[in-house]
């Protein structure tokens, strides 16, 4: 059966998937989304990718993307509007070692923040431990943050005056930092990068991309993102 359009799986609350959906959309590549519930996987994405993690975009011509930068980097080489790929400043290798630094040492500091029982022992003394082990990742992880206050201290973005690929990459997984604890997040000497992440948070682009569909099944009838 010859596909008509790609395919996305995705997970609404995944910043993974929100920062492929934030590419799909500013390239105006429309798809049919398939939204997970991730204790629930349908077979069509296990036999899709065996990582069977969202996102995964099946294209056209049956090529699956596994990974969300991929995803980010396939959308906007068919269309780059807004120059994401091309910053005022910097370039895309550069762009890229900042995504990487993210996804690597901030993203584990990250999960260990905000899931501490995760990582613990269940012998554990669970609440005391888990707060000592929460607060030492999430201090761990605003070292990386206050790098990036540094550079948003001289431009509104992180490679210039616009927006980004690093800035889309990046802003789901500070997003989901500062929520962990917004009172803390609120009190820090991040006043750039907390400016960064509120005009972010309040742009058209994030509440197109957070929009809820139901739950796919086999079967039903198709939703198509953007809607």
């Amino acid at each position: 059966m010859t596909m008509t359009m790609p395919i996305l799986y995705s997970f609404r609350r995944c910043p993974y998937a929100m920062r492929a959906r934030l590419a799909l959309a500013v390239s105006g590549q429309v798809c049919e989304l398939r939204e997970v519930v991730l204790r629930n996987k349908p077979q069509a994405l296990l036999e899709a990718s065996h990582k069977a993690t969202v996102p995964v975009l099946r294209v056209a011509n049956g090529e699956v993307l596994e990974h969300s930068l991929d995803i980010m980097l396939w959308a906007l080489r068919q269309h780059d509007p807004e120059c994401w790929l091309t910053p005022p400043i910097g370039s895309l290798d550069a762009m890229q070692a900042m995504i990487a630094a993210n996804d690597g040492p901030f993203k584990q500091a990250l999960d260990r923040y905000k899931y501490p029982h995760r990582f613990l022992s269940a012998q554990t003394d669970a609440s005391e431990a888990a707060r000592q082990f929460a607060e030492h990742h999430r201090d761990s992880a605003a070292q990386w943050l206050m790098t990036l206050q540094n550079r948003l201290e001289n431009h509104d973005w992180l490679f210039g005056a616009s927006p980004s690929l690093a800035d889309m990459a990046l802003l789901p997984f500070v997003r989901q930092f500062a929520h962990t604890d917004a009172a803390w997040f609120a009190a820090q000497p991040w006043r750039a990068l907390a400016r960064w992440l509120a005009h972010w948070e309040s742009g058209a682009l994030l509440a197109q991309v957070m929009a809820k569909y139901p739950p796919w099944q086999t079967g039903q009838l198709a939703s198509f993102f953007p809607d």
